[in-house]
């Protein structure tokens, strides 16, 4: 009989510890469904409310505006952001640079942050452009 391995028959969350590149790659996934439902969506209303007339554009237009249409818009933009980001580390993994761990967890830190840092910037000069 073999002697029992200190190393786990499977990959477990309750075996792996936590790293910025697990939580890049899940946001990856997540951030991919949130445009492609949430984003597509309200592409599809914009795009509808447009060929409508202009009531129904007037209607989205007040929605958008709305400080909930405000928060989707600034979600959307995190998530467009932050998929970018975390498709280009996937790419230049692809080619297969980046998989040291020291540079794994660098770089998904940095892919984590930047997302979060632009999208704010860009957010901060659509409201508060004109004050600047």
């Amino acid at each position: 009989m073999l002697a029992p391995s200190s190393r786990p028959l499977s990959p477990h969350l309750t075996i792996w510890r936590w790293g910025p590149h697990m939580l890049v790659s899940i946001l990856h996934r997540i951030t991919g469904a949130g445009l492609a439902i949430v984003g597509g969506l309200a592409l599809l209303w914009w795009l509808w409310a447009a060929a409508d007339g202009r009531d129904s554009y007037d209607y989205f237009v007040s929605w958008a505006t709305h400080w909930t249409g405000i928060v989707v818009g600034i979600g959307l933009t995190w998530a467009f952001l932050q998929h970018t980001a975390s498709g280009i580390r996937h790419l230049v993994m692809d080619v297969g640079a980046g998989f040291e761990l020291t540079t794994n967890k660098r770089w998904s830190t940095i892919v984590a942050i930047v997302p979060l840092v632009l999208a704010a910037l860009f957010w901060a000069y659509i409201i508060f452009g004109d004050q600047l």
